[in-house]
């Protein structure tokens, strides 16, 4: 009898259990299934979260595959996908607002993972650098996928005109390239610089172009000068030449400290005027015509790089009008880079992500200035070594 009860109070315990089972499984009838699919298939363009919740239902009832549950699948997928990268627009376009630039490059990876097709977010991500550092050469790579898609004709939202974020992105890549590549930043620096864009008068743009030059091309000039010497440091027609080319990379130094030192606030202005004077008087013997170059500097282009020369002019041309004649006797060191920076009190920004750009390049305190070179008459040396 004891053992006749133990085995009806164990079949009232699994009878317990498995009622849910058997009460899900009778939902899943005919009726339910006409009707639910029904609900799904009126909303299914109109009202999608309807028919996405009468979706969930159906499979969640019926588990065993039929007729419908593969279009139902599909549709509760496809808006599973679509709300999540909609959370992750809405999350990126706050980062944007509140210029986190490393969550713009985070959530931007994920948006152009599943729509490679969206400028925008190239831009936003292009420009991370610029607000932050450390995030230069990662984001260098999305600026230059940027500039491509801008040439080739796509939008450039959030940007007023073309030339804007093609500045800001052609400097940002210059930016990442300057400390490992000096000479290949150059480019950049002047493609940047010629684009009407705020960026043509913030002074720090002028600044690293300098810098770029200084470890660049005059660095790799003076190394050749001083192998072409000859005994004694007697010139030969090698290191003529040498120095002819280099002599062509110190005007272009000297014009960008000029804009520099034209565009920066008082506060500024009397340390890159030192650099500027420094370098001019070696160039040029003099600082006649020094004063007038910074006044008139703006009114004229952005020199290119220049031609390299493969025989010596008749005369080695000069850096400005109204100079006393060009060095002649060697190069002097490269710069010591480093001892300018600006502050930006007057300078113009890249006017911020939200309107234009990704972050100010001078003002803020968000990019650390490049600095620009420091000539010295001292005896030409063959290393250099950035400040």
């Amino acid at each position: 009898m004891k053992r006749t009860i133990k085995l009806l109070a164990l079949a009232g315990l699994f009878a317990v259990f498995a009622a849910p089972a058997l009460a899900q499984t009778d939902k899943c009838t005919e009726e339910f299934k006409s009707a639910t699919y029904q609900k799904w298939y009126d909303n299914r363009k109109g009202d999608q979260d309807t028919a996405y919740q009468a979706a969930k239902d159906y499979l969640a009832t019926c588990t065993t595959e039929d007729q419908y549950s593969k279009a139902l699948k599909n549709f509760v997928d496809a808006y599973d996908k679509l709300h999540a990268n909609t959370k992750t627009n809405s999350d990126f376009q706050a980062a944007y607002e509140k210029n986190n630039y490393a969550e713009q490059l985070r959530l931007g990876k994920q948006i152009i993972a599943t729509d490679p097709d969206k400028p925008a977010v190239y831009i936003v991500m292009g420009l991370a650098g610029l607000g932050d550092p450390a995030l230069l050469s990662e984001s260098a790579q999305y600026a230059k996928k940027a500039i491509e898609m801008i040439d080739a004709g796509k939008p450039f939202e959030p940007y007023k005109t073309k030339d804007e974020p093609l500045a800001f992105l052609n400097y940002e890549v210059g930016k990442a390239t300057l400390a490992s590549a000096p000479a290949d930043a150059i480019p950049y620096f002047l493609k940047a610089a010629k684009l009407e864009s705020a960026l043509k008068k913030n002074p720090q743009l002028y600044l690293d172009l300098a810098a770029a030059y200084n470890d660049g091309p005059r660095a790799k000039l003076t190394e050749e000068y001083n192998r072409a010497v000859g005994p004694n440091k007697t010139e030969t027609p090698e290191s003529k030449l040498a120095l002819a080319n280099l002599n062509q990379v110190l005007d272009r130094q000297i014009d960008a400290l000029a804009r520099a030192a034209a565009l920066a606030d008082a506060a500024n202005k009397t340390a890159i005027m030192g650099e500027l004077t420094d370098l001019y008087k070696y160039r040029n013997k003099s600082e006649t015509g020094l004063n007038e170059l910074v006044a008139s500097v703006l009114s004229k282009p952005v020199p290119d790089l220049p031609t390299p020369l493969t025989s010596l002019p008749a005369t080695t041309p000069g850096s400005t009008p109204a100079t006393s004649g060009p060095s002649t006797s060697g190069p002097p060191p490269t710069g010591t880079s480093g001892s300018v920076k600006t502050n930006g009190t007057n300078g113009a920004s890249t006017t911020g992500q939200k309107t234009t750009g990704s972050a100010t390049v001078s003002g803020t305190g968000t990019a650390k200035p490049a600095a620009s070179p420091t000539p010295q008459n001292k005896k030409p040396r063959s290393n250099h070594r950035r400040g």
